[in-house]
């Protein structure tokens, strides 16, 4: 099974204000970036529970009819925007990629400061793909925070956009 992360970050590193807000992110539907490809090649998206809520603010379901795994031990009823496909699961990320193999679920997109984080100190992320916006926010949501051990990556490639975006792709190195 694969598991990918296809995230923007601020030049500094966050991924959201410090009160969740992506104001600053370039508007949806702009320069094409290499999402659509890498979207249509996910299985399943696994995000956390405030990521959940932050996507439920947007006027449009952005996931389409993918299915999303919400990954929460406080929610007990969920409201399922229309057309979505969703569920929501607890536990260890390892049970989590457990439970979508036996599924046949085959590449996991997963989104979130904190369960990207709670992935990759589990070993499970082979691919990470960083959009850095030319925008410095000096505080906020990290991408990145403190992990139990060092993570190498393997550089693939990085494109530039004439928007100011920079995309670099790793592989994560067992």
């Amino acid at each position: 099974m694969r598991v990918s992360v296809f995230i923007a970050t601020s030049v500094d590193g966050f991924i959201a204000r410090e009160d969740d807000a992506l104001d600053w992110l370039p508007v949806a539907g702009g320069e094409p970036h290499g999402y659509d490809e890498f979207i249509s090649t996910v299985d399943t998206i696994v995000i956390g529970r405030k990521t959940f809520e932050t996507v439920l603010t947007y006027e449009t379901w952005p996931y389409e009819h993918t299915p999303v795994v919400v990954l929460s031990t406080q929610l007990t009823t969920v409201m399922v925007p229309e057309g979505a496909v969703l569920e929501v699961m607890a536990g260890a990320p390892s049970e989590i990629v457990a439970r979508l193999g036996a599924r046949g679920v085959k590449h996991i997109y997963v989104d979130g400061g904190k369960t990207i984080r709670g992935f990759l100190a589990a070993g499970l992320i082979q691919r990470l793909t960083i959009t850095r916006v030319p925008i410095l926010l000096g505080s906020g949501i990290p991408l990145f925070g403190v992990l139990p051990h060092d993570i190498r990556l393997e550089h693939l490639a990085t494109q530039s956009y004439a928007s100011g975006l920079v995309k670099t792709e790793y592989r994560v190195v067992p």
